[in-house]
């Protein structure tokens, strides 16, 4: 509770200081742009969650129940990052100043809007599809909404403050009367055909380019942009595909178990089953010593115990795809599991030597 509450107070001071830079960044600073402003943190806060939880790279194998695949490959991130910053740094000085910014920085700042659009609707589409049918038993298009609220609204403030900023120059330019003939003729003509500033889509190439060398310059691709969405799996723009997936649930019922929530069935390290990668928790580690030592004990009860539950076990344990009826199960055994301890300790020299055998792996890697 008191994590939660310094959580909150942390979140409050957050908004606090945030509200008030936007206050002292522009005097006259309307409510709904408040609002906007803490809605924008909002979903870059949903959008950060997002990416924690979807963290992997094309060519990692993953556990799907507790992990998926990045829709950015880490490679190529740098770039991104990098025209989202000038994208809001820009969007930022013209919201505060507006058409009272020197002509070139203006350009330059509408060039990094105009930009940042791109690149945002590239980011729209990529996270508006996340397709998991190959990573079974995982459903991601519930995450896609932790993605797109950011993009969306980044989408929305740039067109905003381009409209406006038009239109503020606009108005400029109908109050403005040239001495000279011809030039007051050019304004009334680019008046009258409303006609928006060449000179921004003029400059969006150079300065593409310019950004383009110096992110070239500290490292990154030619095609970073491109390679950002492509480089990755399971996503829209997706080209890549992953290896096959860690084995979770290993077909039994013990091992279904460690499908739970990591803080109540508690995963210890990675063991190998056959030739497949399993996540192995204390749970199931007791319940494969038992056993073992049951086939070394009375082989014949173990043959009859063990093709039963080859039989039955595994039909049942298909049915247990949820982190919650992993829960459960991992609770259910837990008599189970006792007994088979109590069992172990009456009969093994050293018990906890045999638990610690099961499951071997090449990795000493923890969960």
């Amino acid at each position: 509770m008191s994590a939660l509450i310094m959580c909150l107070a942390a979140i409050a001071v957050f908004f606090y200081i945030f509200i008030s830079i936007l206050k002292m960044a522009k005097k006259d600073v309307k409510s709904f742009e408040i609002v906007i402003g803490v809605a924008y943190c909002i979903t870059l806060l949903l959008f950060c969650i997002g990416i924690s939880n979807h963290s992997k790279q094309y060519y990692t194998a993953i556990d799907p129940v507790d992990e998926c695949y990045t829709p950015f490959a880490s490679e190529h991130f740098p770039t991104l990052i990098i025209y989202f910053l000038l994208f809001n740094i820009s969007a930022f000085i013209i919201w505060s100043k507006g058409i009272k910014l020197p002509p070139l920085t203006l350009i330059l700042c509408l060039a990094f809007l105009i930009i940042g659009l791109s690149v945002i609707v590239g980011v729209i589409y990529h996270v508006s599809e996340h397709n998991t049918e190959s990573i079974s038993k995982y459903d991601g298009q519930d995450e896609v909404y932790l993605f797109l609220p950011a993009p969306v609204l980044s989408f929305i403030i740039g067109i905003w403050l381009i409209i406006n900023v038009i239109n503020q120059k606009y108005e400029e330019a109908t109050q403005i009367i040239y001495s000279n003939k011809l030039l007051n003729k050019i304004n009334k003509f680019l008046l009258q055909k409303q006609r928006q500033p060449f000179a921004v889509l003029l400059l969006m190439l150079p300065i593409f380019l310019i950004t383009t060398i110096i992110l070239i310059l500290f490292g990154q691709d030619t095609h970073a942009i491109v390679k950002v969405f492509t480089d990755t799996t399971t996503w829209r723009l997706s080209q890549k595909s992953h290896p096959p997936i860690l084995g979770h649930n290993g077909h039994y019922l013990c091992t279904v178990a460690a499908c739970g929530n990591p803080k109540v069935v508690k995963p210890l390290r990675f063991g190998t089953r056959g030739s497949v990668k399993i996540i192995v928790n204390r749970q199931l580690l007791i319940a494969n010593a038992f056993e073992s030592l049951l086939e070394d004990s009375i082989p014949a009860l173990h043959q009859f115990i063990r093709s039963n539950y080859d039989k039955y076990g595994y039909n049942l344990s298909k049915k247990i795809s949820t982190r919650k009826l992993s829960n459960f199960t991992y609770f259910l055994m837990k008599p189970l599991e006792w007994s088979f301890l109590i069992c172990l300790y009456l009969f093994c020299i050293h018990p906890e030597e045999r638990i610690k055998r099961q499951y071997p792996s090449n990795t000493n890697g923890l969960i």
